[in-house]
């Protein structure tokens, strides 16, 4: 079973620990029940932008800014922190728990994937685009000279290329 873990730029709140701790409860159930329980909890130490929009600064990158310090660092601090409050609650720790920036290659290889086999309406190209953060990145890595102004003028600019692109 797979939760999306802790973006870690900031102190975990009762709120964060609700999540986590309703995933513990269930891997603990299943647990119980004597189901064998892979439980994979990632942590996002890159590419989540600020207010969750398709555009601004990342909330790492702005905390690092703010506190003078390297993102990593920053990561570092706030993953501890994390792990910490979640020995406070007593939540068990999770199967696999990995991190964005170690598999920024696979996501760029699995968008490939559904850019050129599944984005073949605007509606697939935003939801694709409110998937990751990181999508924009990956775009003009893939579509060098795309337009990032907005995400429906990507979608649109893309499908338009790729239909183009299959003749």
């Amino acid at each position: 079973m797979y939760v999306c873990g802790p973006t870690v730029y900031n102190n975990v709140h009762l709120g964060n620990v609700r999540t986590f701790l309703t995933f513990d409860i269930i891997s603990r159930y299943f647990r119980f029940l004597e189901y064998k329980v892979r439980y994979v909890r990632n942590i996002t130490d890159v590419g989540h932008l600020e207010n969750d929009a398709d555009e601004g600064e990342d909330k790492i990158a702005k905390k690092a800014r703010l506190e003078q310090l390297e993102p990593m660092e920053v990561v570092k601090h706030y993953t501890e922190g994390f792990h910490e409050v979640m020995r406070q609650f007593n939540i068990l720790p999770p199967s696999i728990e990995p991190s964005a920036t170690g598999h920024i290659v696979e996501q760029i290889e699995i968008t490939k994937i559904y850019l050129t086999k599944a984005w073949h309406t605007n509606r697939m190209g935003r939801f694709i685009l409110m998937c990751a953060n990181t999508i924009k990145i990956i775009i003009t890595e893939f579509y060098p000279g795309a337009t990032l102004r907005s995400s429906w003028k990507v979608g649109a600019n893309l499908t338009t290329r790729m239909k183009s692109e299959r003749k």
